[in-house]
Formats: structure tokens, sequence, C-alpha cells
């Protein structure tokens, strides 16, 4: 392998969005690989999600004898509620990245390929650019929490006043049990008292 081969593997670029050209890698053998740093602006994510922040990351083509293998782990984060106390949070989200890119035009003679024999593979589009913004898109929609939480340890509201309970004490008398549960009490811990 020539140097220039070698710095070709090493080298890196950064993409300010999700689209990459990828035609140089394309023309190499088959084994060359490419880095390539993300630093991508919010995507829109419909009505009722939002990014908190960018994506953020580090990707890895692999030129393989039939296009492209992209790995990769990105990170984000969604503007979030969490299910306890009900604070607006940045949920962090990490993201895997394992794709396969086959283009979609023929590199030596500029022909289109036949795609009807594999339609759900990504396709590479007819200027020999990868874009990844649909398949992070779909990522972040599958990454996001049922129940998301601000902390592990998120106490939640006191269900009689509404205030967060690890605020301190609260106006009001404890509810009262009811008369079903009351030889319940008996079971409280030495701590408890």
């Amino acid at each position: 392998m020539n140097t220039k081969s070698r710095q070709a593997q090493k080298s890196q670029s950064v993409a300010e969005a999700l689209t990459f050209n990828v035609a140089g890698l394309l023309g190499e053998p088959v084994g060359s690989i490419r880095d390539l740093d993300v630093g991508s602006p919010p995507l829109n994510l419909g009505p009722d999600l939002r990014q908190g922040s960018g994506v953020v990351g580090q990707l890895r083509l692999t030129r393989t004898n039939r296009g492209l293998l992209v790995r990769g782990t990105l990170a984000t984060s969604i503007e979030q509620e969490c299910s306890r106390c009900l604070r607006e949070i940045d949920y962090p989200l990490e993201l895997e990245i394992e794709e396969e890119a086959l283009p979609t035009i023929d590199l030596a003679s500029g022909l289109p390929l036949d795609t009807s024999a594999e339609p759900d593979v990504l396709r590479l589009t007819d200027h020999h650019e990868l874009q990844l913004e649909e398949e992070v898109r779909e990522a972040i929609l599958l990454a996001e929490p049922i129940a998301p939480l601000c902390r592990e340890d998120c106490p939640g509201l006191c269900v009689v006043c509404g205030q967060e309970l690890g605020s301190g004490p609260h106006d009001h008398p404890d509810a009262d049990i009811d008369p079903r549960l009351e030889a319940l009490r008996q079971f409280r811990s030495p701590a408890e008292g």
C-alpha cells in the first residue's frame, strides 16, 4: 500500500450536515476506509418531538465490493418531560448506525443501476452522495424513551398538593388510609418509627 493510500485511509473530514460525498471512496479498492467527524444541526422530527442539541459523533465508511458499509456512534439530545416530576429536560441519546449503502449509478459507465432487487437498501444519490438524515431521524425516534427521568432517583410529585416530593415538608396532613389497608401499618420498618 502506498503512502497516498495510507493517508487517505487515515484522513478525517468534518461534515456540517448528514450528507457526504463518497465518489472518491467508491473509486478506491475494496477495504479502503474513511473516518468522518459529524456535526449536524437539529433535525426536523415532527410536531411532537424536538432535539435539544445537534447530532455529533464519528462515522467509519468502508468500501465493499458492492458499495459502502457505514458504521458509527452519534450523540444528540431530545426535549422531554420527566415522567415523575414533569420538569422539562434534555434527554441524552446515543445512536448506533450500521447500514450498507449501495450506488444508484455505475461509477465507471455513469449508467443507472437496477435497484428493484433490493428496494429497502440505503442508496447513494445520483451524485454519489451518502445521505443519512432519514436513518438518523429513525434512530432518534426508536431511541426515544417511554418514560424519561430527569434523574434515576427522581421522587416524583406529591399526589395531594402536586409539589415535588424531594422539596421538603408539605403543608397538608397525610392522606387518610383506606381502612382495608390499615393492617399494613404494622409492617413498617424500625427506622421509619
